[in-house]
């Protein structure tokens, strides 16, 4: 929208100047007014872009591209340090070919994000090895599968082959992240036991069923290679003499390159639990620990608040929450103080579902009907909206943890891989009802999949901005999103409402307990207490949370500084526009632009109000 006024803006100014205005310029004495570079510095990001995405076979099969089909990712630190390289010789070539005055605003913004991107590189470069390598919430162990499994389509012999291939990378792939995780040990950090307790547990469910070994059940990758290959034969893409020879082939990429890389890992976490510590702090005990976590804040926040600033802001949020929990609490006429209430919902059997196939299976259809409802009233609150699907599904059985936390999985630019928001269901008593509706809404629309579909589909920006992921606007969104839907007309039922809260709090728990943890010196006990006291979220979550928080450190703050954020930009729009203030024009702004750094998001909100103001 931006753009397209600032190209007629361009074409008047042309058509003027054609027409009558030359003479002025001439005897006045004054220059003719430089070229604009808005549309060469956009098709130079453009050419940078698909340079960058070059070095990432694996980003570009997330996009649904099938170029480098058959490689994976150099994951070495050498890799590592070459991008960096390329990105500060990308910015030198753009500060030396365009001028920043220039270039319409939006170009700007553009140029601001590029420069971004590179300052964010170099500081994360500076904690290279603070990153933990493996651990419960991800590492390339059960990340590769899970590209190969649900990312890498097989339409032909072709891709069958590239995915044979990629098979035998992943051996490569995780040999390089081991040869990490080994230096980043001999800087003296390691993450706590459990981290490592999980990733074994993970792995060795990778290498457990067939080809591996003679159980009945096939291994997760040899189920996907063996079902993808079996499409080709039933659509009479191969033979059966093909598939046989295939099915070796599946085989051998198992067994000779994936199983190795995995025993050698599996091997070397066992040798390294005895030196891990069973009930550690966060991050502050390593080397330059503090350093990291502030880097890790302004990373996750896009902002320069201090963990002493982030805990204040949680202590007080809470406290303002728990005062909206005891208003509902008081609406249902429940009697007793509100951790009776607490204890309340999370026990009785009518917020939760049963710990069957079906009661799994309700939680799935329940999801999609609150998320169908919602995105029929979508018009009304947003001018922009996703074109993109949405699916809801479980997690897989490989890399589904009790109590983890719900997520959304985007889809591909061109909508051929819907989005899709995933639900952890192996223990049902850990996925009470009552937060189900918010949580939907927060993964899926107006939140995770609404956001990240529209900014994939934007076609008047450049390529790179409509990939591009900040922490705190990303989570912001969704967050808000959560309250947004009450406006919408969702949370009907007082006690889902009351959900929200729940994940309102555990949001606003999360400054408090994250900076706690790696600032503070609270150990895992310290940060459950706290969760257990001010929320109604059941224990397990609680677990799976905290440690969440311990191996990711400062992740979890980007949530509620951004919803705050938002909120606070909405409130000054409404209060400068007054009668003027439109929803729709107020929403598409925020999400018109794809994501941004939340100082950047502000300027942007003030633009767009003085735009409205002028006209």
């Amino acid at each position: 929208m931006i753009q397209s006024k600032m190209n007629l803006k361009k074409q008047l100014f042309h058509w003027l100047f054609l027409f009558g205005l030359a003479f002025l310029c001439f005897s006045c004495g004054t220059d003719q007014p430089a070229e604009d570079q808005s549309d060469d510095i956009n098709a130079w990001f453009d050419e940078q872009h698909e340079a960058y995405l070059q070095k990432s076979p694996l980003r570009l099969t997330s996009l649904g591209r099938k170029d480098l089909y058959d490689q994976i990712d150099d994951l070495s630190e050498e890799a590592e340090a070459e991008r960096l390289a390329w990105w500060e010789n990308s910015v030198a070539e753009m500060k030396s070919r365009f001028d920043y005055d220039l270039l319409d605003p939006q170009t700007q913004l553009s140029y601001d994000l590029w420069i971004y991107q590179k300052d964010m590189a170099e500081a994360e470069a500076a904690f290279r090895r603070h990153n933990y390598v493996f651990h419960q919430m991800g590492g390339m162990h059960t990340n590769l599968p899970n590209m190969l499994i649900n990312f890498h389509k097989v339409d032909d012999t072709s891709d069958l082959n590239a995915l044979i291939n990629r098979i035998k990378e992943t051996g490569r792939a995780n040999l390089q992240m081991l040869e990490r995780a080994k230096l980043q040990t001999e800087q003296g950090i390691r993450p706590p036991k459990f981290a490592y307790e999980t990733v074994i547990t993970q792995t060795k469910a990778l290498i457990s069923g067939k080809p591996f070994t003679e159980e009945d059940k096939g291994a997760p990758l040899w189920n996907d290679a063996i079902g993808k290959m079996e499409a080709l034969q039933e659509a009479g893409k191969i033979s059966e003499e093909e598939a046989e020879t295939f099915r070796g082939q599946i085989e051998t990429a198992l067994v000779e390159h994936f199983q190795p890389a995995y025993e050698e890992l599996i091997a070397w976490l066992e040798s390294e639990l005895p030196e891990l510590e069973d009930t550690p702090t966060g991050v502050s005990r390593h080397p330059n620990g503090m350093e990291y976590y502030q880097h890790q804040l302004r990373s996750s926040t896009t902002n320069d608040l201090t963990a002493e600033e982030i805990h204040q802001i949680g202590l007080d949020e809470v406290d303002r929450i728990l005062g909206e929990m005891m208003a509902i609490k008081e609406q249902v006429g429940f009697e007793g103080d509100l951790k009776a209430f607490f204890d309340f919902v999370n026990t009785d059997s009518q917020f939760f579902y049963p710990n069957t196939d079906e009661g799994r299976q309700g939680y799935l259809d329940d999801s999609k009907a609150f998320l169908d409802t919602l995105t029929e009233k979508l018009p009304d609150y947003f001018g922009l909206l996703p074109k993109a699907q949405l699916q809801v599904r479980r997690v897989e059985a490989f890399r589904e943890q009790d109590g983890a936390p719900q997520h959304y999985m985007q889809g591909t630019p061109d909508g051929s891989r819907p989005g899709t928001y995933y639900v952890h269901l192996s223990d049902m008593k850990s996925m009470p009802k009552s937060t189900m509706e918010g949580v939907a809404y927060h993964e899926g629309n107006p939140g995770h999949h609404m956001q990240i579909s529209i900014a994939q589909e934007l076609e008047s920006l450049p390529q790179f901005r409509t990939q591009l992921f900040f922490n705190s606007y990303v989570e912001g969104w969704a967050l808000y999103s959560e309250i947004l839907a009450k406006e919408m007309g969702g949370y009907q039922n007082p006690y889902y409402d009351f959900g929200r809260l729940v994940n309102e709090i555990w949001r606003a728990i999360r400054l408090v307990v994250d900076t706690g943890l790696h600032a503070k010196d609270w150990k895992e006990v310290d940060a459950i207490q706290y969760f257990s006291e001010n929320s109604s979220i059941s224990a397990g979550a609680i677990k799976a949370e905290v440690r969440r928080y311990m191996v990711m450190p400062g992740q979890a703050t980007g949530y509620k500084i951004g919803m705050l954020k938002i909120q606070e930009l909405r409130q000054y729009a409404e209060r400068e526009l007054g009668d003027d203030f439109d929803i729709k024009a107020f929403h598409d702004v925020m999400l018109g632009g794809g994501a941004l750094p939340l100082n950047l998001l502000e300027k942007e909100v003030n633009r767009w109000v003085m735009d409205v103001k002028q006209n």
